[in-house]
């Protein structure tokens, strides 16, 4: 099996990489929240610090592009060959409504066949490998069959399958018969992404799909960041090193952030997701959101250590936020 950190726009930062990295270094392919370059390709202060290679050595990286129009993913492929990247993602999963109705991410699959010419003119001029990372349709999973049609016709490095449409956003469970039809019909290597949060819902999507061998995990990370070491070994990380882990996470924005209230907003958002892997986090998840200064939120973090387990499996299958 292959394993992806899946982008989270505003969390999986270099910064945050690199801290997950150092600690759990279980994870083969990375990938940048979306990168959407104008048409000459120009990269925005943030985005730039995110993919520079200095800021990500030792991690596989894939940047991920928005965009919808062939120039301006030509463009970011012209400047990110710059920095050393031989591969990248094309956004198609996004399912944020400001960027769903400028028909990019998962707004773009309400237009298949313009997204059939503009995956045509990128593969006849790309020098880069291509891969997608797509949602079953906007509105109807049916969508997925002619979408699949397209996708096919191309030499895509991976398709990577969020089994939801955009209208479903993060609502419902992940559409795995529809999955299932891309694993009997895709032409590409298959990835899959949606909703891996322990170790028994994997095990029963593993069970279904044998043959598929990537799965693409996002908030499932974010809860336990330990969660692909537990699905290799079946040893849930310890209390000392999830100590460890986000004191380090809090050091690292606290050296590179501009001010406490930043630092503070970064953590309650780790935090969100986090606070899910102990034994009675709801007091200490309230502390945490409320916290308006530094040593509240620290006060907060030190109880829950004190007070609090880790959750063994099996205990509690994980739900995201």
């Amino acid at each position: 099996m292959k394993y992806y950190y899946a982008p989270m726009e505003g969390i999986t930062g270099y910064l945050h990489r690199n801290v997950c990295h150092s600690f759990f270094s279980d994870i083969d392919k990375y990938f940048t929240p979306f990168l959407a370059p104008n048409q000459t390709g120009r990269l925005s202060s943030k985005e730039k610090n995110d993919i520079l290679p200095e800021h990500n050595e030792g991690i596989f990286l894939v940047p991920q592009i928005l965009a919808n129009q062939a120039e301006s993913f030509l463009a970011a492929e012209r400047t990110l060959k710059g920095y050393g990247y031989r591969e990248l993602n094309l956004n198609l999963g996004c399912p944020s409504k400001t960027v769903v109705s400028k028909y990019r991410g998962s707004g773009f699959l309400a237009k298949p066949e313009e997204l059939d010419h503009f995956l045509e003119e990128i593969f006849s001029r790309t020098e880069c490998r291509i891969s997608i990372k797509t949602r079953i349709g906007r509105d109807d999973r049916e969508e997925f069959l002619r979408l699949l049609e397209i996708y096919n016709k191309y030499p895509l490095e991976e398709l990577i399958v969020h089994p939801r449409t955009q209208k479903d956003f993060y609502k419902g469970t992940p559409d795995w018969d529809m999955f299932a039809y891309a694993a009997a019909n895709s032409r590409n290597p298959l990835c899959y992404n949606g909703d891996i949060f322990s170790g028994e819902i994997f095990g029963e999507w593993k069970e279904r799909f044998p043959q598929t061998d990537m799965v693409m995990m996002g908030r499932g990370l974010l809860i336990n960041p330990g969660l692909v070491g537990f699905l290799k070994d079946g040893q849930m990380p310890s209390k000392d090193t999830i100590r460890e882990f986000q004191e380090c996470m809090y050091q690292t924005y606290r050296e590179h952030m501009p001010g406490d209230k930043v630092v503070l907003f970064k953590m309650k958002e780790l935090w969100l997701y986090l606070i899910q892997i102990f034994t009675e986090p709801k007091k200490y998840a309230k502390r945490i959101r409320k916290a308006e200064k530094l040593p509240a939120y620290e006060d907060a973090v030190r109880d829950l250590f004190a007070e609090q387990e880790i959750v063994p499996y099996g205990e509690r299958i994980f739900q995201a936020k």
